[in-house]
């Protein structure tokens, strides 16, 4: 056991885990940040999907080790009050079916905006790719990240 200062959705947090813990249970076990949600353990689903400084990263296979002194943000940290334009026009287009992976869709959408703030249909498609949804609302997601990229734009 390691004892880990975090600095996690603007807050520092200590944590005393095994070095290799990954992140998503760190989050969720000890941190009680259970937004971030278990999809695959393999990395490839997006469920678990944070950003780490800017970027967006599968938290399952990141151990807590590996972090450093890079800010962690979830999805409980993503807004305030949840009025971040990507969590409006999630909203606005009712995205969310069973809701599962959506913190994950909602994160990588809120890391492509922000190093993209005006993506292509291309461009979305290519970002988004990897994050699954069972529930195949895809289409919807990416008319809520174009709805997001004009409600930005308006700000």
């Amino acid at each position: 056991m390691a004892t880990f200062s975090l600095k996690i959705n603007g807050k520092t947090q200590q944590v005393d885990v095994d070095p290799a813990t990954p992140m998503l249970w760190v989050l969720r076990d000890h941190l009680n940040l259970v937004g971030t949600k278990y999809g695959c353990g393999i990395a490839q689903c997006g469920a678990c999907t944070i950003h780490l400084g800017e970027v967006a990263v599968r938290s399952c296979q990141l151990p807590v080790s590996a972090i450093g002194e890079q800010a962690i943000t979830t999805i409980e940290g993503l807004s305030p009050d949840g009025d971040h334009p990507v969590q409006r026009a999630w909203l606005e287009h009712d995205v969310a079916q069973c809701g599962y992976c959506q913190a994950g869709q909602i994160m990588n959408a809120a890391a492509l905006l922000k190093s993209n703030p005006n993506p292509t249909d291309a461009e979305i498609e290519s970002a988004m790719n990897g994050n699954i949804c069972r529930c195949a609302t895809y289409l919807r997601i990416k008319v809520a990240i174009k709805t997001a990229v004009k409600s930005t734009a308006k700000s």
